[in-house]
């Protein structure tokens, strides 16, 4: 179709989608293990998608922040590719519809974001709108990673299903948690998925974690997922973990520890977080091919 343009907003497309599932994973906030960005880079393998909206990065984005990528070649500089906010749409593995919100997280206007957002959405029909994240915590990596919920009131139910943390915490917001508001303004149901991830891998990929967002977005939207590929990948990590605590009897002390206190904590998923620099440092020495 001839592209049609709105402030901030570029539609690049119209296609017929029947009541889609919003999927939301925008790069910049809370992404331990890059358990969230990993789950969306496979989506994004797994399913044929196609760009539906473009934002308006000179508007959202600070460019010294989130700096262009410039091409040189031969020392002449041939191209630059700037920092993008799209969304893109597609169909699951039965047809189901999906709208895929990627990119990297506004740094201005968050409120002229939201509105953008929801608008979409409803122009659409969109019926369900999940975010994935994933955040450090007290928890080994020999249990399956579990999945927490955060959700608006209007949305609440939907925790029923993933679980959520008990009693009130005040921590820094990321953009979803401004979508979530906004969402329920429109009365869209809406949640986000957090995967818990052993804080002592958490600088480095943890497939486990995006493999279990996968698992859980599925079973939350309806939707047909492969997170096959993820789960091989999941079980080679672990084996290198385990390799690595192996061999040495403080780290498996360690890991005992986090077992019993992840077991007699199982329905606080905060906790509290031990120290583990040193199990951390040699995980990430090992896992980057540097073992000494």
């Amino acid at each position: 179709m001839e592209e049609e343009s709105f402030e901030r907003i570029l539609y690049l497309a119209d296609p017929e989608l029947h009541e889609p599932v919003l999927i939301v994973a925008l790069e910049g906030w809370i992404d331990a293990g890059l358990g969230a960005s990993t789950a969306m880079n496979t989506l994004l393998e797994e399913l044929d998608t196609e760009t539906l909206v473009t934002f308006d990065t000179e508007f959202f984005i600070d460019q010294r922040a989130r700096r262009p990528i410039a091409r040189i070649i031969d020392g002449v500089t041939t191209e630059l590719t700037w920092p993008e906010i799209q969304i893109r749409f597609g169909q699951d593995g039965d047809g189901a519809g999906v709208l895929l919100l990627v990119g990297p997280e506004p740094d201005f206007h968050w409120s002229d974001f939201i509105d953008l957002v929801t608008d979409v959405a409803g122009r659409y029909d969109a019926r369900l709108v999940v975010g994935l994240g994933a955040f450090p915590a007290p928890t080994p990596h020999t249990r399956p990673v579990r999945i927490i919920g955060t959700a608006p009131s209007t949305s609440a139910y939907l925790l029923e299903t993933v679980g959520t943390v008990e009693g009130e915490i005040e921590v820094p917001a990321g953009i979803m948690a401004a979508l979530e508001m906004g969402f329920a303004e429109t009365a869209t149901p809406v949640v986000t998925l957090w995967a818990r991830v052993p804080h002592y891998v958490a600088s480095m990929p943890y497939p486990q974690a995006s493999a279990a967002l996968l698992e859980s977005l599925a079973a939350v939207a309806g939707l047909t997922i492969n997170a096959a590929p993820l789960r091989l990948a999941a079980d080679e990590a672990r084996q290198r973990v385990d390799d690595l605590v192996t061999n040495n009897p403080e780290h498996q002390s360690m890991v005992r520890n986090l077992e019993e206190t992840a077991d007699e904590n199982e329905d606080n998923p905060l906790g509290e977080l031990p120290s583990g620099d040193e199990l951390a440092a040699e995980l990430e020495r090992f896992l980057r091919g540097e073992e000494g």
